[in-house]
């Protein structure tokens, strides 16, 4: 701590040296015509000659993350994004004043540089500084080793150093907007309407999770953090919209894993007259349609295994994907007692009190998730599963529901929406008993919800889609914290 504090010192002693030059340290408006990548993209691979026929001028801006002094002369690495670039200043061309300047930089300061592109003697692709211009000065240095910064905590609490330190997370971040972007072009392009939907809300609903409350104080009543759009959505196609989708942010008051961030990006979409089938074949157009445009491959390598998006991807439905894969007879969950059994033999670890449906799903969780590497649609949940499915006509304890699975992760979860306000408010009754029986997960009775469906909802079908984890799958990262800006932690002591 005490070195930090000296650094700081000799920094902020510097600042005063460049105001006394008359160099204000935190500059103002600076035009950057050129980017380090683009000059890179454009020159990089020219010869010497050619630089020096050309004689091709660039002005840019950007950190210093590496500076080497040669008494009259130096060198310096400026970062512009995630690229880099070298650059050169030389008393006799900048001139006694500027040059000056140059001898107060710290790595971590900002400047902008107008000059020409030439290769050194040892042949780097360099700019030859003809003028400076000092835009911000760092007064923290840069933490030690931080050319690589692996340690997980600094990388997450300062992100800010995390992107200077690691090119490669800058470029996970930009993959990630494009990613966000292709999906909102997809969808628009297949005719549907972006909405904004409540954040707050006077009752949360559309998942079975946990939500976080907070209060309104002019209002004086309790709101909850959504913990997905899905039934204001769905009033929307009430009220006549035929395609809706949402890139949004939901809270779940829940724990925090590789794969579970409190605060999460989800698309959902709704189409009207249509059912869960129509939306596998538009959830592998998308699918193919991100990976052309973002990795120009429908193979993508993801933690050591390679997996393969060309459709038609496997259906499978959820009892049946049980038997095989732990090679079962049906009557091994027909009922509870011998359900309980299998698990014990299969060593899947259930609460002894718990119902047929939940015992099933943990040995499902334990024992499928984890085989579900190639994308797969695993279909036909129990009812008990999916409060606000439609039932299948041919076997009512099944919902017309799917979820995805790639790299033995759930990717997205769709169903034929529930559009009977009678059944829907016999499953919220169901719901609210758990919810009185202690489990704070299950769907809050909603009233204003079922009087919209009371005015007729069309048949529809809507998925969500965890953007998060399509971003983890496509940047070949294992958890999630690398994929959001700032992932939630706790605090620091």
């Amino acid at each position: 701590m005490d070195e930090l504090n000296d650094q700081r010192q000799q920094r902020l002693k510097k600042m005063e040296t460049l105001r006394g030059l008359g160099i204000q340290p935190y500059g103002a408006r600076f035009e950057a015509k050129d980017h380090a990548g683009e000059l890179l993209r454009l020159h990089g691979e020219k010869s010497k000659e050619a630089l020096e026929h050309e004689e091709v001028s660039c002005t840019l801006a950007g950190r210093i993350i590496g500076l080497r002094r040669f008494g009259k002369a130096a060198f310096a690495v400026l970062q512009d994004g995630a690229d880099r670039l070298q650059i050169y200043f030389k008393q006799d061309r900048l001139g006694e004043q500027s040059y000056r300047v140059c001898e107060e930089l710290d790595l971590g300061d900002w400047i902008g540089v107008s000059g020409k592109l030439f290769r050194t003697k040892t042949n780097e692709f360099t700019v030859e500084v003809r003028t400076l211009t000092f835009l911000s000065k760092a007064l923290h240095p840069l933490p030690e080793k931080w050319h690589g910064l692996t340690d997980v905590e600094t990388r997450y609490r300062q992100r800010y150093v995390d992107l200077i330190a690691n090119p490669t997370v800058h470029e996970i971040f930009v993959t990630r907007s494009r990613i966000i972007t292709a999906i909102r072009s997809f969808l628009v392009e297949h005719g549907f309407l972006e909405v904004e939907t409540p954040m707050m809300q006077p009752i949360p609903g559309g998942a079975m999770a946990r939500p976080f409350v907070t209060h309104h104080n002019a209002l004086g009543v309790d709101l909850y953090l959504r913990v997905a759009p899905e039934l204001y959505l769905k009033r929307l196609i009430v009220g006549g919209f035929r395609r809706v989708f949402e890139i949004n942010r939901n809270f779940r008051n829940e724990g925090i894993s590789t794969i579970h961030n409190p605060e999460f990006t989800m698309l959902e979409f709704y189409v009207a007259y249509a059912d869960y089938t129509d939306l596998m074949a538009l959830t592998e157009d998308l699918f193919v349609r991100l990976a052309q445009e973002v990795l120009g491959s429908t193979t993508l390598d993801y933690q050591g295994r390679q997996i393969q998006l060309a459709p038609p991807w496997r259906r499978w439905s959820y009892q049946q994907a049980i038997l095989e894969v732990n090679c079962l007879d049906p009557g091994a969950i027909r009922d509870r007692a011998t359900a309980l059994a299998t698990a014990d033999r299969l060593g899947v670890k259930v609460d002894p009190d718990a119902d047929l449906v939940a015992i099933l799903n943990e040995v499902f969780e334990e024992t499928v998730e984890p085989n579900l590497v190639q994308p797969t649609f695993i279909t036909d949940y129990p009812i008990e599963l999916s409060p606000l499915a439609r039932r299948k006509d041919s076997d009512p304890s099944l919902a017309e529901r799917f979820e995805l699975y790639i790299a033995g992760r759930e990717i997205a979860n769709a169903f034929s929406e529930l559009n009977d306000p009678l059944d829907q408010r016999q499953r919220f009754e169901s719901q609210v008993a758990r919810r009185e029986a202690g489990d704070d997960e299950a769907h809050h009775l909603d009233e204003d919800f079922l009087r919209a469906l009371e005015y007729g909802m069309p048949p529809t079908a809507g998925e969500g889609i965890g953007i998060d984890r399509v971003v983890m799958l496509f940047t070949n990262q294992a958890s999630i914290r690398d994929v959001i800006l700032f992932p939630q932690l706790r605090p620091e002591r």
